[in-house]
């Protein structure tokens, strides 16, 4: 078993809780196993320390030629006064990306779903897949989003919600937030939409920019919340690109919104061990986001939905959205540091910290490039380029008691889409 890897476990511990003998198989992979299996085992089923995602199975790799510091762009993996790496929980947004560059194999990032299978098989409380804007093409090209409904539904969810959808409401609000602080070429806003690390560095490092960072959740916690809000028996299962979303969902100002986060490489991984194909599932439609809230999967995406949203708000704003983008962590950081600085040379930042944005996630199936094309086709299928034309952006928002698009501002109900940093 020593060859045996943490995604060969987890397949095999999916299939065994699906079919009811998950405590038959964990003692045959414990026979042949040994000390790294059974963390493997361990991580897998979802224990570990529950507001903490990465892991470290072993901590000797004080190895010559092993430089694991070199990978982490939080300088937050250094090593003690023995020479053993260490993670420091000072900066660290547990983003992940040193996980796949270790050169011995000993970071991983702790597995979340199988402890919703007997939830899911039980049906007795409404489960709900809630999918960040990247997923599509991730499946299959021809793959829809009608389709990857099905699937989730076969593996026991209640339903599935595209988080575009709750995009294009936080467009909406981080558009009037924009039009609230910006009066003047010295002004200007830093977007808190999508990208966890980006707003880390900022949280973490960067502090001096706080005041400027629109006090707006992101994406997937407005649709937890609004889920939850209407649901309040509901669990809610974010799934995505990015292991960094993992330690968002746990954050304590917010971690009322999801209770799992999901990597596409995970749900194909658990896709194989039930046996589900989304290309053979049945289309169920249900599509209600518009182009803006679907390309917030690209880096660029945020600013132009955003942009596009406030020139329908505010047709006549004489400031208009001059936007720059950090793309990928070194870029965010040389960004910030110069926006620091005072070398401001726009009035809307926005950053991912992957490169192409989250279709260039660390636990995406498809290069950047060719998410991005996906992306950008489905954007062109919305029928509503912007949630101000979006009918069910404001029948959506009326269900959770918010009368109009200004109250997004202000207002108890809006109060699920406001974050203070």
């Amino acid at each position: 078993m020593k060859n045996t890897t943490y995604e060969q476990i987890f397949n095999r511990l999916v299939k065994a809780s699906y079919n009811g003998n998950l405590k038959q198989e964990i003692e045959a992979i414990q026979a042949n196993g040994d000390a790294t299996t059974q963390k493997y085992i361990y991580y897998a089923m979802g224990n570990g320390d529950p507001d903490k995602v990465v892991f470290q199975l072993d901590e000797d790799t004080s190895k010559a030629g092993h430089h694991p510091e070199a990978s982490c762009l939080f300088d937050d993996i250094v090593r003690d006064m023995e020479g053993k790496v260490v993670i420091q929980d000072r900066n660290c947004a547990e983003c992940g990306h040193f996980i796949d560059t270790c050169s011995y194999h000993n970071l991983i990032d702790k597995k979340e779903f199988i402890p919703l299978i007997d939830i899911l098989k039980k049906r007795e409380v409404p489960v709900f897949a809630i999918v960040a804007p990247a997923i599509i093409g991730q499946f299959g090209e021809k793959v829809t989003m009608g389709q990857l409904r099905s699937a989730f539904k076969h593996l026991g969810f209640f339903g599935m919600i595209e988080v575009a959808l709750f995009a294009d409401i936080l467009s909406l609000k981080e558009a009037l937030e924009f039009d609230r602080a910006v009066h003047t070429q010295d002004d200007f806003v830093l977007t808190s939409c999508c990208c966890p690390v980006w707003v880390g560095m900022v949280k973490r490092v960067y502090h001096t920019l706080i005041p400027h960072i629109i006090p707006s959740v992101s994406p997937m916690v407005a649709c937890g919340r609004g889920i939850k809000r209407l649901h309040p028996d509901a669990k809610v299962v974010f799934i995505g690109p990015c292991i960094a979303k993992k330690a968002e969902a746990k954050e304590a100002d917010i971690r009322d919104a999801v209770d799992a986060v999901l990597t596409f490489e995970e749900v194909k991984q658990i896709f194989d061990a039930t046996g589900i194909n989304p290309e053979e599932m049945e289309d169920i439609p249900s599509e209600h986001s518009s182009t803006g809230g679907r390309i917030y999967a690209r880096t660029g995406g945020v600013s132009k939905a955003i942009s596009d949203t406030l020139d329908q708000l505010r047709p006549h704003k004489p400031i208009k959205i001059n936007a720059v983008q950090a793309n990928g962590i070194q870029e965010c950081k040389e960004l910030l540091r110069s926006i620091s600085n005072g070398e401001i040379t726009a009035n809307f930042y926005e950053g991912m910290g992957c490169k192409g944005g989250c279709v260039g996630g660390p636990k995406a199936l498809l290069t950047p490039e060719i998410g991005a094309i996906h992306v950008n086709a489905y954007g062109l299928t919305a029928n509503a380029p912007t949630p101000v034309n979006n009918p069910y952006v404001m029948e959506l928002l009326n269900t959770l008691g918010i009368q109009d698009v200004d109250s997004l501002l202000e207002g108890e109900s809006a109060q699920i889409f406001q974050r203070k940093f």
